[in-house]
């Protein structure tokens, strides 16, 4: 695979993590990672340089929103996505799959592709695993995505009969569609010496469909696999059993990839049955809501018992922000009076408490030293902050 070479350095004695190394053409990157998400070519509110100083080594963006701004052809005539947002490292492309799933109020999908309404102009915009391959192919990523079918997920004993039976036909067209559709993206990749296109198994909650995906995806010969159509509505119970059921499956020597998945807890589950790779907008947007994550829980920093708390975010912490002694009275203060600052400061330091922690699940791995982790981050442990304190439901985490 000459875009990407994945290697193994250890695997835990006592369940399916294992720690790795992926190469590409821009440097590698440390597995288990994560990989925050910035949409539209930018991390909002952070310059490349900041984010290196988070430990980011790899950032994710989205082919669908930057197809219609400002163009995956544009983009290509100044080089790539790498200079034009200039960053020197890794970047993965989402396929815009996921978007006919969070966009479903806006488009329609058939077995030739998904048409959406425009979020820029409202024009017709028609994709198809060829157009997708071709807009990637053109924002010249590492690591591209085959266009899938990602069907919304709920918990089939909430459905009624009818319900259920209509969900079931849905996950098996999604699971064929999605079949077809990776073998179009093969055939349509014109840089494979270039970018690694992974493929995504679906089959929502249904183990068998889970298997039979991952035989019939992995039988593409790909240089990663992706467990995508999770944290769609299924609940993190569910959402778990489908992970430790799918994971162990995909093939041993390719990285192994949790699409949309970022809460500490379900980062954990997936990386004990082995997954390699994550991205989530957690960091970010509950940053942009005041939502500070630390190694105990997050911190709702818009409630008044902040207001002269002249701790910072996380006395744990060896962030920019934390280390600069930017105060929670402080940073709340930003918020209720609308400062940009307070929304940087609380993304940069939720980025670098997500890559932390894989610093420490990677040791962990190595040493097999989970209770030490435990010990370490109480938050793997109990999470502490009730659903309904949220701005991002725990079942739907996603990418935007």
């Amino acid at each position: 695979m000459p875009s990407l070479r994945f290697t193994i350095a250890h695997r835990s004695d006592e369940c399916h993590a294992r720690v790795g190394r992926v190469e590409t053409l821009h440097g590698g990157f440390d597995t288990p990672a994560f990989m925050p998400v910035g949409t539209a070519g930018a991390m909002k509110g952070l310059t490349p340089e900041q984010m290196r100083g988070t430990g980011t080594q790899i950032l994710l963006n989205n082919a669908y929103h930057l197809m219609l701004r400002p163009g995956a052809d544009l983009v290509d005539r100044r080089g790539g996505v790498h200079a034009f947002m200039r960053w020197d490292g890794p970047i993965l492309t989402d396929s815009g799959g996921y978007q006919a799933f969070s966009m479903a109020d806006i488009s329609s999908i058939d077995d030739d592709g998904v048409t959406f309404k425009s979020i820029v102009d409202g024009s017709r915009v028609h994709l198809t695993p060829e157009r997708s391959i071709e807009v990637q192919n053109d924002l010249g990523a590492d690591i591209i995505m085959a266009f899938d079918d990602c069907p919304p997920g709920r918990d089939p004993a909430s459905a009624g009969e009818r319900d259920a039976a209509a969900d079931a036909a849905r996950l098996r067209v999604a699971h064929e569609r999605t079949v077809r559709w990776v073998q179009r993206c093969r055939r349509a990749h014109r840089r494979p010496d270039e970018q690694a296109l992974f493929g995504i198994v679906q089959g929502g909650t249904d183990l068998d469909l889970r298997r039979e995906s991952v035989e019939a995806v992995c039988a593409v010969d790909l240089p990663g696999y992706a467990i995508g159509g999770v944290a769609v509505g299924e609940g993190p119970e569910l959402m778990a059993a489908v992970v430790e059921h799918t994971a162990p499956l995909l093939p041993a020597d390719r990285p192994r990839y949790l699409m949309g998945v970022g809460y500490e807890r379900d980062l954990l589950t997936a990386i004990r049955a082995g997954v390699d790779m994550f991205d989530c907008v957690l960091p970010t947007r509950n940053g942009r809501n005041a939502q500070a994550f630390t190694r105990s829980g997050r911190l709702h920093l818009r409630n008044a018992r902040f207001t002269e708390d002249d701790g910072v975010l996380d006395p744990e912490c060896d962030c920019e922000v934390c280390r600069g002694g930017f105060t929670r009275a402080y940073v709340r203060h930003l918020f209720m009076a609308r400062e940009m600052l307070g929304p940087i400061l609380v993304s940069m330091h939720n980025i670098r408490h997500f890559q932390a922690l894989m610093v420490d699940i990677r040791r962990a791995i190595r040493e097999n030293a989970w209770s030490a982790l435990l010990g370490s981050w109480p938050v793997l442990a109990s999470d502490l902050s009730p659903p309904a304190a949220r701005d991002v439901p725990a079942s739907h985490q996603g990418r935007e």
